[in-house]
Order: structure tokens, then C-alpha cells, then sequence
């Protein structure tokens, strides 16, 4: 396992951290401020969310590469299923290929893929994978084109219903190997797999090669809202350095990507103040 202890090159921002995926939350920086305060602290490498982007994800792509960082990402898809898709298979295509356009535009390598949650009608979570699976295998073909990775990211069971009938890296690899796209991997995040106990299996299944992406954050043991209370790395409960150790177990050597929604706590932090903690968390207990 690497050690992060002296050495923190491998860390990167996802900008949720400072509150950029909601309207109304965090301070406002503007993605040149985020490029300059990560690269002056000596991140390896930032992902941007989709609504930060608007039109210049090309002239964002190139701050960030001559500041030195890696846009590692991009956040994200659209939801594929489920009450918060847009309406229809096409709408849905059409919406991830503007996302998968935005990815390549910011010369990223992934989009980060939720797949969204139950299909209304339907009850369960089988009928909806099978419907994932058909827009992810058509998404990997345009991918393809424009040379950009995706990342299935399964999410805690609590969003089973409205977010993510993906629950499980389990089922992450299944998807996987049953649409069998070079392009189409798996993104492992602490704050939804803390729970799993047959994680390092199913790590080892995926391999290096279907690795994609590596998320940091901790489960708060009273957390107080599923979707915006989450940990900074020690402040809960889960194994994150037995994780990590897991994650590069299976062959993963890219960066790990800091992202925590923290709506009354991080996110009315100052920016700066963030950032540097999540330098000292990183190094101290990553």
C-alpha cells in the first residue's frame, strides 16, 4: 500500500467538497480560484461537476494542466433511470453525450456514471439494471468515439430508490462484464462501500483494469442527513486506510479523490481552510 504519510501527490478535490454541486452552497469560487488553491497546496489533480462547467471546459482543461493538476473527472451523469431521469431513452442519451462531450472537452478521463434510482412502474431493482445496462452499452460506443472512460459508481442502499438501484460493487462488475466495454469501469467510494464485507472480492474481481476512480470521505456515526452529512476522513466510522488497502490490493495506483457533501459543517468553512485539511487528514489517516 502506498505510503501517503510524506507525500500527498496522489490527492485529489472533487469540488462537491467545498459545496459546488448544490445551488446555494459554499463560498463561490470560481474553478480558476479552485485550479489555483489546489495547485499552490500541491494536489495531484481536481473533478469538476457538471454545473460548474457551463461552456468552457476547454479553457477550464487548460488552467488546470498548466497549473500542473490532472482533471481527473468529471461529475456527472445524468441519472439513466428511475423518478429523477429525464424523460425517455433518448433524452437520457442524448444527455449523457453532452456530459461525455464536457469530459473530453476538459480533456478528463472519466465520467463518473449514477445510474439513478427504481424505474416508476416497476418494483425492485432487477428491471432497472436491465435498463441501465442497455443505456450504459449504448453510452460506451459514443464514449468510445470521443475517447473518454466510464465509471459505474454504486451508491449506499439508501439511495436505492430515487438515486441508484446500483447498490453494490458486486453488481458494478456484473454490469461490467455483461456489457463487456473496454471503456466502462467502476468507481469505489468509501461513503457508499464502508458497509460492504465482501468488498476485497469483489475488488479482486474488477481488477486494476475496471478500477476507474478511488473517492475518499468517512461515514459519520450520527450522521443526521444521508445525503449532505458527510465525514472528513477520521471523523467516522469506516476502515478507510483497510479500504484503500483493498482498492490498491486489486491493482489501483491513481489518485484518491476527496469528496464530501457537508452541508452544516464543510461547506461553511472557509475554502482555503478545507483544502488544507484535507492535506493534513490525507496524509495522517488515508
Amino acid at each position: 500500500m502506498r505510503d501517503f504519510s510524506g507525500d500527498h501527490s496522489a490527492l485529489a478535490l472533487n469540488t462537491a467538497t467545498l459545496g459546488h454541486n448544490l445551488d446555494g452552497f459554499g463560498a463561490g469560487w470560481s474553478p480558476e480560484q479552485v485550479i489555483d488553491g489546489c495547485a499552490a497546496r500541491g494536489y495531484g489533480g481536481v473533478v469538476f461537476w457538471r454545473r460548474e462547467i457551463g461552456s468552457n471546459a476547454t479553457a477550464i482543461g487548460q488552467r488546470a494542466k498548466a497549473a500542473g493538476l490532472k482533471v481527473a473527472g468529471l461529475c456527472r451523469s445524468p441519472f439513466l433511470v428511475g423518478p429523477l431521469a429525464p424523460n425517455g431513452r433518448e433524452a437520457v442519451l442524448d444527455d449523457v453525450r453532452s456530459s461525455i462531450d464536457m469530459t473530453a472537452a476538459l480533456e478528463a478521463p472519466i465520467l463518473t456514471i449514477v445510474v439513478g434510482g427504481v424505474e416508476p412502474g416497476t418494483k425492485g431493482m432487477s428491471e432497472s439494471l436491465k435498463i441501465v445496462a442497455d443505456r450504459v452499452a449504448a453510452a460506451c460506443e459514443f464514449a468510445e468515439r470521443a475517447g473518454v472512460r466510464l465509471a459505474l459508481e454504486p451508491l449506499n442502499p439508501v439511495y436505492g430508490g430515487d438515486r441508484s438501484c446500483l447498490v453494490t460493487v458486486r453488481d458494478a462488475v456484473n454490469l461490467c462484464e455483461v456489457i463487456a466495454a473496454d471503456n466502462l469501469g467502476i468507481a469505489v467510494d468509501v461513503y457508499h462501500v464502508w458497509w460492504d464485507t465482501d468488498l476485497a472480492n469483489q475488488l479482486q474481481r474488477a481488477g486494476a483494469g475496471r478500477i476507474y476512480g478511488f473517492h475518499l470521505c468517512d461515514w459519520l456515526a450520527d450522521t443526521k442527513d444521508v445525503l449532505l452529512d458527510r465525514g472528513m476522513m477520521g471523523d467516522g466510522v469506516a476502515d478507510i486506510r483497510g479500504i484503500r488497502g483493498a482498492v490498491e490490493a486489486a491493482g489501483y495506483e491513481g489518485l484518491c479523490e476527496v469528496e464530501i457533501f457537508s452541508k452544516d459543517n464543510w461547506w461553511k468553512r472557509e475554502p482555503g481552510e478545507v483544502l488544507d485539511v484535507l492535506v493534513d487528514r490525507f496524509r495522517s489517516v488515508c
